[in-house]
């Protein structure tokens, strides 16, 4: 049934209420005479709120009549402009009439409120007083000279709820209804997981309100603490509700900002599962009470399918399942109460809550005292337990394994009994030959308790000897292998890596850059791996000095470099031709002079062949003097130290190197074009050093030799040098796999240990070289 706010009125009405109908006399109704211009001047003010509330009675003009059965009574309703804080709409209630309705039993009676309003219609010349209250009703006059009338009341203004009027003539009776709505916002919902947001988008033209709560069996929300916001959709159709838990029973509510206005409210969660249990547990609550435990949640718990079961707790992040120990619900209320009769209390015995696989655990028992105690200790392959309890009672215990499930019963089950007040009783529990490491549980047999507690001795200490002494050992073992090993990379001459052949090194640039990485490299091959390495600046300086064997300044550089290249290709000994951006420009400008002389049919300049061929004769028979000699030791010290007066000496460039390095590499380049073309390029090789040239430098003439770079293939050009002489030429053909191994793996050592000294010195900083021991 709808509320009436407005009651009918009749025209004549006061602003106090109805009065009774004024007096007709000879001229006219008569006013009190003192109150008249008062009132007069209220009843301009109101008339037209008292006009919009007066049932009026006028004659239907070019109407039909309804016709048949159909009832004359109509119902229309309109929204005010101004309706205050309730929803309302103005019913407007049209009857249509004939002259045979009017009788005194004709009455229209209209139901929306407690008090029903009776409407009586009589013609003009019936009525007494138009609008007068009777004990029948208010009456309504109609005029007389029509065929038709209709009586139209505007006095209602409903709430949300029904209208019914009823028409009653002496010929039929009839009615109509008409239903108010309680009009409710539509909106749509977005879920933030990971902030735990809801976005609202409102679709109402008027302003709302919203707010999450909480719903439990269906009931009214229950509010989370926070205010409603309000959405005004003309500046922003959008509010976000930040929820602290993303619950099952989680709705948002958004209704109309008015007075007692319908909520309409959407929970999505409903229908679809949330991702993340963890909220269910940090939102929940548990409580001990004196018929059991209870779980209560902020929705019904009963409709969350929650289990609890029984688990030891072993330490804070540990809680070891009690296998068969399902707790059973009992009472039927919003909460969840667990029945906890004969259950073993005790501080570590906790409750273990599910739900769809996630779990939470909870020892509500941390302040309740046991009513028995054990201890144990490990035993001669066996562990003992003892007992302690206030109140006669029987205890087992059993080895068990643990397991994600629970602790695995293992082995047979031993008891024992409690006397009261006795000084206790002990189990001996004996540990079987099992490859894990078997934990205790112990419980209550009779009077039976559910729970069982779960002890795991610790067998590691009897072991602390064993794990220290194999520790001690181990260390041992290591730094005996490390030694071995470093010695063994130390002293690579006399052992694994040994270069046995000669080396030939030939410079091709004055750049003290260039020297310095030469020798360097002369005195790694040299000191480190035992090698017979000769260059140009090794050989007994720049001026001929007294001694065994001749040098350059006893032959000259070209014949000491065609001697050094026979000598060393006959030993099958390697020359390493270090390149240089320098030599590519003396390489292209020895091409242009060979290739000028050639086309003026003149002889190459120089010496002639008869002395060329007694130069490499001399030099020949040296060097053989050279590689059959032994204990050279001092001499290549006295070499190295020459290098390296000739790399630290700031005046290289005044000291007229070209005598050396520009004719001897000059007379390389003839012996290198020669060897590759007669084919025998076999024992020749490149190197050039990172930083100081590059690939690209290397003529093209020249690609088809093996090439080095530096520090970079170190590794490489030693397992080239060293090749497969030494240990591994007497070994079998199943005993050569070890010691490749091992000279490969030292010559990975001696390259990461010598890449250091590879480097290209800094401006300022050289570092010292050390010659042969």
């Amino acid at each position: 049934m709808g509320v009436c706010v407005d009651p009918p009125a009749p025209r004549s009405h006061g602003p106090a209420g109805p009065t009774r109908p004024p007096r007709l006399g000879p001229a006219g109704p008569t006013r009190p005479p003192r109150l008249g211009p008062a009132l007069a001047l209220v009843a301009l003010v109101t008339s037209p709120l008292l006009l919009e509330c007066v049932p009026e009675c006028h004659m239907r003009e070019g109407a039909r009549r309804i016709q048949g059965d159909r009832c004359p009574v109509e119902l229309s309703s309109v929204r005010p402009p101004a309706s205050g804080d309730i929803y309302s709409e103005r019913v407007t209630v049209r009857v249509s009439m004939t002259a045979n309705d009017f009788s005194r039993a004709s009455r229209i009676e209209v139901l929306c409120a407690s008090e029903p309003v009776v409407l009586l219609p009589v013609r003009e010349r019936q009525a007494k007083g138009n609008g007068k209250r009777t004990t029948r009703g208010t009456r309504v006059q109609c005029p007389t000279a029509a065929a038709e009338w209709e009586l139209v009341y505007e006095c209602l203004r409903v709430e949300a709820g029904t209208v019914s009027v009823s028409y009653t003539t002496p010929s039929h009776s009839c009615g109509a209804t008409y239903t108010v709505p309680d009009p409710i916002p539509d909106f749509h919902l977005s879920v933030n997981h990971s902030s735990k947001s809801i976005s609202v988008t409102v679709e109402a033209a008027d302003a709302v309100k919203a707010r999450w709560c909480y719903r439990k069996h269906g009931r009214a929300c229950v509010g989370g603490g926070s205010p409603p916001i309000e959405i005004h959709p003309s500046v922003s159709p959008f509010a976000l509700l930040d929820v602290p838990f993303l619950l099952p029973c989680v709705c948002v509510q958004v209704y109309y900002a008015r007075t007692d206005a319908r909520r309409h409210a959407k929970c999505p969660f409903r229908k679809h599962s949330l991702p993340d249990v963890r909220d269910v547990w940090r939102s929940s609550r548990v409580t001990l009470v004196w018929s059991g435990l209870s779980w209560s949640s902020p929705c019904s718990a009963r409709e969350l399918n929650v289990s609890a079961s029984l688990c030891w707790r072993q330490h804070q992040h540990l809680c070891t399942p009690v296998l068969n120990s399902t707790l059973q619900e009992v009472g039927e209320g919003a909460d969840l109460l667990f029945n906890t009769s004969a259950l073993d209390v005790h501080p570590q015995m906790c409750v273990q809550f599910s739900l769809r696989g996630s779990n939470h655990t909870s020892c509500p028992f941390s302040r309740e005292a046991p009513s028995w105690e054990v201890s144990y200790g490990p035993g001669r392959r066996s562990v003992f337990l003892y007992l302690t309890s206030s109140v006669p009672a029987k205890f087992s215990a059993q080895l068990c394994v643990l397991t994600a499930r629970g602790c695995a019963p293992a082995g047979h089950v031993h008891s024992a009994a409690a006397e009261n007040n006795s000084g206790g009783t002990t189990i001996t529990v004996p540990l079987p030959l099992l490859a894990e490491q078997p934990c205790v549980q112990v419980w209550q047999s009779d009077p039976a308790l559910r729970g069982r507690r779960v002890l795991c001795p610790d067998y590691t200490h009897n072991r602390f000897g064993v794990y220290a002494a194999a520790a001690v050992g181990f260390v041992v073992i290591v730094s005996i292998l490390g030694v071995s090993i470093k010695r063994l990379a130390n002293s690579g001459a006399s052992g694994w890596l040994c270069i046995r052949e000669p080396v030939l090194l030939v410079c091709s640039s004055e750049q003290s850059a260039h020297i310095s990485a030469v020798c360097s490299l002369a005195s790694i091959l040299q000191g480190e791996l035992g090698a017979t390495v000769h260059m140009a600046l090794w050989s007994r300086g720049l001026q001929a000095q007294p001694g065994p064997g001749p040098g350059v300044a006893d032959l000259g550089p070209l014949p000491w470099l065609y001697g050094q290249w026979e000598a060393v290709r006959e030993a099958r000994g390697k020359v390493l031709v270090i390149w240089s951006p320098e030599a590519t420009e003396t390489y292209w400008k020895w091409s242009e002079e060979r290739a000028s002389v050639e086309r003026r049919g003149g002889a190459i300049e120089g010496p002639s062949r008869a002395q060329l061929k007694r130069d490499r004769t001399r030099a020949k028979v040296d060097e053989g003097l050279k590689f059959s000699g032994r204990g050279m030791g001092k001499r290549q010290r006295q070499e190295a130290e020459e290098c390296v007066k000739l790399r630290d000496a700031r005046d290289w460039n005044q000291r007229e190197p070209s005598a050396v390095v520009g004719p001897v590499f000059t007379a390389a380049l003839a012996c290198l074009e020669g060897a590759l073309h007669g084919g025998k390029g076999q024992g020749v090789a490149l190197v050039y050093f990172q930083g100081l040239c590059h690939r690209r430098d290397i003529p093209k003439t020249f690609r088809g030799l093996p090439r080095y770079c530096l520090p970079r293939d170190l590794r490489g050009l030693i397992q080239e040098l060293v090749g497969t002489t030494g240990r591994t030429e007497s070994a079998g053909p199943g005993g050569r796999r070890w010691p490749r191994l091992v000279s490969k793996v030292l010559a990975m050592w001696l390259a990461q240990q010598l890449t250091r000294r590879l480097q290209p010195p800094q401006a300022g900083k050289l570092e010292p070289l050390r010659g042969p021991p």
